[in-house]
């Protein structure tokens, strides 16, 4: 009887006991189920937040501060879990004096992950690579603060003044790069399911990060991208098609992007593994992209692995040697000094590697070119041109097509023979120029009267142009000057006070 009516009466509600059992829950285990992301050993006296970041399904009962090696090998892949969770807790790191015991907590976590990963116990369930990689995700994605993105090293200036921008936090996002690469790398990783959370919105994510200052973080980045094209075969089209989208808007909009030298030695990786033949998707990456790229006027930044990705093309196919020969002529630099010494360097590059009749498809147009160069007054310019003839590959060239070529140069040797002011251009330019007299003495002694004879041409049209204007003077000086007669003034007969 006592039994029903105490069954009767209404009962206490739940809360007091859960307040109960959360007063003998350590500080991390609250925190946890209330998701807080203030920091991982409060006390849970503050408000409580919803669990967004630690699902309470997923670290119920797993307590994550405990080592791997204190559980049995059925929990180490749900303890994997409860500290990746942990780990997705964010700290502010510019102030170092701020939550200095969490940080800890958390680096000291994110170390052993590292260490779990490495020693590739066992495969990774999907919860564990979603898990990961919304980790990944919460502590490197983020928007780069607008004085990361410098202007002066965009424009190609070596300002020794302009040192790049570090990250505070850089120490925490290493480990957790290198906790991404291992897991990447890992034999225990399957790629059909990580493909799933890798996907392309992760990838894009990282390419954007590609634009930090911070030369250590586009390293990390480069290494990771890498191992991910190499993993996930099928996000191979989607990484060159986006890689391709960066260098366009860097090319032809913005000419402003820290990460281009790094995303080139990517791409030099990958071309180096492109079947032959070429696809026609990879010609026009060449056409489209790696040609352009010469255009910008920070090209200085990045072209070794510019000239890199070139390069291999060319050994891939070497039919497009004088395609990239013509490309190159068409961004040739006027007034640029150093581009113009780092074009002529790729141009021996490509010569090298050049068969004989693709060169006959551009020798005039880039003798030519070769040509102004000898000529030109910076004198790196002129010795850089004149190197080439060191080059035995060049010089066969040369000769077997002494008879179109040598008439091209020759003007341009005997300028720099009788008058450059530099003493190196101009006994480089005597040495070349004995070196032709003796490949073929008969091409060069007409070549030299060739050359007199047009010089004697253009001092004789120079006469007779002085003469049409000393008449032109003349005639205007004996006809009256009226209002709407115009009036030839002839240069200096007038003085200007100072």
């Amino acid at each position: 009887m006592l039994r029903q009516i105490w069954s009767k009466l209404p009962r206490k509600s739940s809360k007091t006991d859960s307040a109960e059992c959360a007063r003998h829950e350590s500080p991390i285990t609250q925190q946890r189920s209330n998701g807080s992301t203030a920091g991982l050993g409060k006390s849970s006296s503050g408000p409580k937040r919803t669990s967004v970041v630690f699902p309470a399904s997923v670290v119920a009962g797993i307590e994550p501060l405990v080592p791997f090696k204190d559980v049995p090998n059925a929990e180490k892949m749900n303890l994997f879990v409860s500290k990746v969770s942990l780990c997705c807790v964010t700290f502010d790191f510019s102030d170092p004096s701020k939550n200095t015991l969490e940080k800890d907590v958390k680096r000291q976590t994110l170390l052993e992950l590292v260490d779990f990963v490495a020693s590739g116990s066992m495969r990774f369930s999907e919860p564990a690579i979603l898990a990961m990689c919304r980790m990944c995700a919460v502590n490197l994605f983020r928007v780069l603060p607008p004085y990361y993105r410098s202007n002066s090293s965009s424009a190609g200036e070596n300002d020794d003044n302009d040192d790049p921008m570090f990250d505070p936090a850089w120490p925490h996002l290493q480990i957790v790069y290198d906790l991404l690469l291992r897991f990447i790398n890992s034999t225990c990783l399957d790629a059909k399911v990580a493909k799933k959370y890798i996907d392309h919105s992760f990838i894009l994510r990282l390419l954007d990060l590609f634009d930090t200052e911070d030369p250590r973080e586009r390293d990390c980045l480069k290494t990771i991208l890498h191992r991910s094209y190499g993993k996930f075969m099928v996000h191979r089209p989607f990484i060159r098609k986006s890689l391709s989208n960066i260098f366009y808007r860097f090319v032809f909009e913005t000419e402003k992007h820290n990460g281009i030298a790094e995303l080139l030695e990517i791409f030099g990786s990958i071309i180096s593994g492109f079947a032959l033949p070429l696809k026609e998707e990879h010609k026009i990456f060449l056409w489209r992209v790696l040609i352009p790229l010469h255009k910008p006027k920070s090209v200085g930044v990045y072209f070794q692995q510019l000239s890199y990705c070139v390069i291999q093309f060319i050994e891939k196919e070497p039919r497009l040697a004088s395609v990239v020969i013509k490309g190159i002529l068409k961004y040739w630099p006027i007034t640029n000094s150093q581009k113009e010494v780092m074009f002529l360097g790729e141009l021996e590059e490509i010569l090298e590697a050049i068969s004989m009749m693709e060169f006959q498809k551009v020798m005039v147009p880039l003798f030519w070119r070769i040509g102004c160069c000898i000529n030109s007054f910076h004198f790196q310019v002129a010795e850089r041109a004149l190197f080439l003839w060191n080059n035995d590959q060049i010089v066969n060239l040369i000769a077997h097509n002494r008879l179109v070529i040598l008439p091209i140069i020759f003007p341009a040797l005997e300028k720099n023979a009788h008058n450059h002011w530099n003493p190196g251009v101009l006994n480089l330019s005597l040495n070349i120029r004995r070196m032709f007299s003796e490949m073929d003495d008969a091409l060069y002694l007409a070549c030299l009267d060739q050359l007199k004879e047009d010089e004697e041409k253009l001092t004789l049209l120079a006469e007779q142009r002085k003469e049409a204007w000393r008449r032109l003077e003349y005639a205007a000086s004996l006809k009256p000057m009226t209002e709407n007669t115009a009036v030839l003034v002839t240069p200096l007969t007038t003085s200007i006070a100072c």
